[in-house]
């Protein structure tokens, strides 16, 4: 049975197909929204996708990447640099030379050789007061030098009393180097008078070319103190044939004249005393006369 369909049902087709045409505009809306969507969520996977490829370089290659950052990156803030102030640098002045302390023995053994007696002294020199002598043939035993020159500082073996002898060539034969000897003061084993406690007066020394005097006053003394020896004593370090040397003058007389020539780089200088028979007056200096060239 076929059923007839009617005005009505024409108009409510009509009417759906006039609302389907109202709807369009907003179906169109939407489709646009949609797609602005997803494009931004296609570019914000984009995004992502660099950022892991950046993160992905930084981690295989860092210096690359700090190479990039330096060129596209500023600095979020400033760091400042210490800088160093400026060395010195070391001339061959301000490195000193470091002194050798040298070594020396202790003692040696040496052989009096001389003829008759070797004279044992108070001081490094012939006008010096005698204490003893040693005989020839005796081995005694050194324990010290006298500086720039060939007197020793010696005592019997196994002895206390020590006193000066010459150790020049003629005098003793000795077992060793005498220079390996430690220099010791001249005045060791001086006997100091107990009386005579001022140093001598008037002292004074002059040059003629090469030779120096020194004068002084004489010594007055007591009855009885007179030492019978060579009572005033000139301890004098001068050049000689180009060498420092020292030497020990004595005089009877109220001068003693020293040869003192040019050729050493130490200066000359000089002291004098006068002797009793208890032992020395305090030496006093001598204003030494400057060399002429």
């Amino acid at each position: 049975m076929h059923l007839f369909k009617g005005p009505a049902q024409s108009l409510s087709r009509a009417s759906r197909c006039a609302a389907t045409r109202d709807e369009i505009p907003m179906m169109k809306i939407k489709i646009s929204s949609l797609l602005e969507t997803r494009h931004r969520t296609l570019l914000q996977r984009s995004t992502l996708a660099v950022l892991f490829v950046a993160l992905f370089v930084s981690a295989c290659a860092p210096n690359a990447l700090a190479a990039i950052d330096t060129q596209t990156l500023a600095p979020a803030t400033e760091t400042a640099t210490q800088t160093l102030a400026p060395t010195a640098t070391p001339t061959s002045t301000d490195t000193p030379t470091p002194n050798v302390t040298p070594t020396y023995v202790e003692s040696l053994r040496a052989k009096v050789i001389v003829e008759g007696r070797l004279s044992c002294r108070f001081g490094p020199g012939q006008p010096y007061l005698y204490k003893f002598s040693f005989a020839k043939g005796t081995t005694i035993e050194l324990l010290g030098r006298m500086e720039y020159s060939h007197w020793v500082l010696a005592r019997a073996i196994g002895g206390t009393n020590r006193c000066w002898v010459n150790g020049g060539p003629g005098y003793l034969e000795i077992n060793g180097d005498p220079i390996s000897l430690a220099p010791v003061d001249p005045h060791i084993v001086i006997a100091w008078s107990p009386y005579y406690t001022n140093g001598m007066s008037g002292v004074s020394a002059s040059r003629d070319r090469n030779t120096v005097t020194v004068r002084y006053n004489g010594l007055v003394l007591r009855a009885g103190d007179d030492s019978e020896q060579t009572p005033y004593l000139l301890e004098a370090w001068v050049c000689q044939n180009g060498e420092f040397v020292f030497t020990a003058e004595g005089s009877y007389n109220f001068a003693i004249e020293v040869v003192d020539e040019p050729g050493c780089v130490q200066p000359s200088h000089g002291r004098v005393a006068a002797a009793e028979k208890h032992g020395y007056t305090p030496f006093v200096e001598v204003e030494w006369p400057l060399k002429i060239y």
